[in-house]
């Protein structure tokens, strides 16, 4: 890991329920993962902190919290064996699901995710396969477009949530949450 981050504080002025010692671990893993996928601009960095923030319920968890039996069978998300559901539920700051997303993730990132998928719910990883996923789907481009409704669906596969992602992305805006060192 580098010795990059984004701020602390003005990750906690996105989402001040964050004590300063997991503000702090967060913002390592944050500035590690926006630094490696270019996350670096501050329209980008403010749309990924709101996005990322509404995914992980103001980056209190990196597992989802349903059971992920919903999932169970879903052939779409790889999920062929008994047990996948539960085992491959969102993970990560974006949350990730599913075996095939969990297989290459971990080949992007070099990890065994399928063996410990637990990982992707500690930092830095779970920041990590959320910027790798972000990348892999295009999501600066969105960024860059300004085209933050474009960007909830990619994420979401609709538009659940977004006021609240709007909401986040009007705190993330008003400080500066690209990396540095």
């Amino acid at each position: 890991m580098s010795d990059t981050t984004i701020s602390p504080a003005a990750l906690r002025h996105v989402c001040p329920n964050l004590s300063a010692a997991d503000a702090a671990r967060i913002a390592a893993g944050l500035g590690e993962a926006f630094t490696r996928y270019g996350i670096t601009t501050e329209r980008r960095a403010a749309m990924a902190v709101a996005q990322w923030a509404h995914e992980s319920a103001n980056f209190r968890t990196s597992r989802e919290y349903a059971s992920g039996a919903a999932y169970e069978g879903r052939k779409d998300l790889g999920n062929t064996r008994r047990g996948d559901g539960v085992r491959f539920k969102g993970r990560g700051r974006i949350m990730i699901t599913g075996r095939a997303n969990y297989a290459a993730m971990g080949k992007a990132l070099g990890l065994d995710l399928t063996a410990h998928p637990e990982l992707l719910e500690r930092s830095p990883y779970s920041e990590l396969v959320s910027g790798q996923w972000w990348k892999d789907h295009g999501c600066n481009e969105l960024c860059d477009k300004d085209d933050f409704v474009g960007l909830t669906r990619r994420i979401n596969g609709g538009l659940n949530g977004l006021a609240d992602r709007q909401l986040l992305y009007g705190r993330a805006r008003q400080v500066d949450l690209r990396p540095h060192t």
